[in-house]
């Protein structure tokens, strides 16, 4: 399993709000050049939930083809239908994905079995490797330990990006399911993660700041924790900031506002409240 800073790369929009496919290119090659590790195509950040299937797949195609194999591209093919995850799954499959990124099925919650045979029903019928999505504060689904484990032993399920909030998770999932690659889920957890064993992260920061997250990793990763450590509590506030209101709303305007041109948003997203917006973006000076 590739590693390090995989951006989730937000879904940039023209003014009509179709999709800016020539703006997906240049963020790509801007993301490349400043060193991000992988790129996250169609995940929550890029507003997957309002694409339709046509501009969900022609997304993962593009990035894929813009790419063209120098860093890993991860497809969000996750759903809360079970075979229209494996509809999109196959499909980014076609299209060369490097790996497919998997949620747990929110709204229609199942049992503990039926979680397990959700992942892997699209596993077994798959050979690109797998990424379980854990992210109950959006979902309120948390995929148990005893689930996680079983689900570890799947040949084709390689990792999981872990976006639970308390780091007694993290130390569960490090303990019990040793052979599967965690990636953070939370930009503020990066070295929590690393420090226990954690491979990298998916980041929405790095949208915003792609070389200091790509950083972060490398910095650990070569032995220099204290380096890591210093980028890490430099930008703790901006990274908190850039939450101060639901995912992706912020980063989207702070990207507007350094010039990236990434357009707005599909409703039910909406700008951002003029209070939120101005803390976001004093604190944005700071680094910018």
């Amino acid at each position: 399993m590739f590693s390090g800073s995989i951006v989730a790369l937000v879904t940039p929009f023209n003014d009509d709000l179709t999709v800016n496919y020539d703006k997906i290119s240049e963020l790509v090659e801007w993301h490349i050049a400043n060193g991000t590790n992988g790129i996250l195509a169609c995940g929550t950040t890029g507003e997957n939930a309002t694409l339709s299937d046509t501009e969900h797949l022609e997304v993962i195609r593009h990035v894929i083809k813009v790419v063209g194999s120098r860093v890993p591209v991860v497809a969000g093919t996750g759903s809360n239908d079970t075979e229209y995850s494996l509809h999109l799954s196959r499909e980014a499959e076609k299209f060369g994905a490097d790996a497919l990124l998997l949620i747990t099925p929110y709204y229609l919650k199942t049992n503990d079995e039926g979680l397990y045979q959700h992942f892997a029903y699209v596993a077994d019928r798959v050979k690109t490797p797998i990424i379980l999505y854990n992210v109950p504060s959006r979902t309120t689904v948390n995929i148990p330990i005893e689930v996680l484990k079983s689900l570890a032993k799947h040949p084709n399920i390689a990792a999981i990006k872990e976006a639970h909030t308390e780091t007694e998770r993290i130390l569960q999932v490090a303990h019990e399911c040793p052979d599967l690659a965690m990636f953070s889920g939370n930009d503020s957890q990066i070295l929590p993660v690393l420090s226990l064993g954690g491979v990298g992260v998916i980041s929405v920061v790095a949208n915003v700041f792609p070389k200091v997250i790509s950083d972060i990793c490398r910095l650990y990763k070569e032995g220099n924790v204290a380096g890591a450590t210093a980028l890490q509590v430099k930008y703790a506030k901006i990274m908190d900031l850039l939450f101060i209101e639901p995912n992706p709303i912020p980063v989207k305007e702070a990207m507007n506002e350094l010039g990236l041109g990434v357009g707005g948003f599909r409703l039910p997203l909406y700008p951002m409240e003029k209070a939120n917006k101005e803390k976001m973006l004093n604190e944005l000076k700071i680094h910018a």
